[in-house]
């Protein structure tokens, strides 16, 4: 009784050892550092937008055209629509890679057992490697676009630091520099009026300021997501394509191997008989 104990004891730690060794931790790792990348780009990207649609309500005084012209509040709310498509595609499209990473290794562990690489699963494997650098690119554009409002932000924020340390500067921030509005519309606000000195003493501006350092931050971990799916895509693609010709080298080995024993069989056969 003991010794059957032990025995499923010990093949109840030999499945856990295989299961813990086929887990893929390369794409584990880039996984979780995708999600949380498009998390804080998504969440803080989303409440940022949605921040700074409040600031220029209240301290600049824009309100939304009517009819249908396009202007800041629209292409504000179609950028909060491209942000629910990426957190969606992402999601997705990280469970994919993952889905790969154990078929990969699975591929490369059970090499000799009942699952073989085929061409097609080479071909998925070049499919996800190109798919992800098209994807980094696309998140180094995100990155490079993110900074933009990042560098709006600091300026402002710069004017209402320097306004509070020096005393009768008279400082303006025009958004006709930045193109948020048309050059025939002058939205501005300078440091001697009321709305501005608001604005500075606020927690929203230094909310939506940070959070959009924050989404910044995620783009960037996208980007370094994007590059380690890359090594871990390009290393499976490796392994499997020296697998494949290690599995074509055993075969032909395997064949003359059986071929060399069946013509000894053969001749030893005939010698039996030539003897008799």
């Amino acid at each position: 009784m003991e010794e059957n104990m032990e025995e499923g004891q010990t093949q109840k730690g030999i499945c856990c050892i295989k299961c813990l060794g086929g887990i893929p931790y390369a794409s584990l790792i880039a996984t979780i550092l995708l999600y949380a990348g498009v998390a804080l780009f998504c969440g803080c990207g989303h409440e940022a937008l949605s921040g700074t649609v409040n600031i220029l309500q209240t301290y600049f005084e824009m309100t939304r055209t009517a009819g249908d012209v396009i202007d800041v509040f629209t292409m504000i709310d179609i950028f909060k629509y491209v942000i629910y498509g990426v957190a969606a595609a992402f999601f997705v499209y990280g469970i994919l890679l993952m889905v790969e990473g154990f078929f990969t290794t699975g591929a490369i562990k059970d090499l000799y057992g009942d699952f073989k690489i085929t061409t097609c699963g080479r071909c998925v494997s070049a499919w996800f490697i190109m798919l992800t650098y098209i994807f980094m690119l696309a998140w180094l554009g995100v990155t490079a676009f993110t900074s933009l409002p990042v560098y709006m932000y600091f300026n402002l924020w710069t004017i209402c630091r320097n306004a509070t340390l020096v005393d009768g500067t008279n400082l303006c921030l025009d958004l006709r520099q930045y193109g948020i509005v048309t050059i025939g519309e002058e939205k501005k606000v300078c440091t001697t009026s009321e709305s501005f000195i608001k604005m500075c003493d606020s927690n929203e501006l230094n909310m939506t300021f940070h959070l959009f350092i924050v989404a910044l931050a995620g783009a960037g971990a996208a980007v370094i997501a994007m590059v380690h799916y890359l090594m871990v895509l390009s290393a499976n693609w490796a392994y499997v394509k020296d697998a494949c010709r290690m599995q074509k080298y055993e075969d032909i080995k395997s064949k003359e191997e059986q071929e060399l024993h069946d013509i000894h069989s053969t001749r030893s056969k005939e010698r039996l008989n030539a003897y008799t």
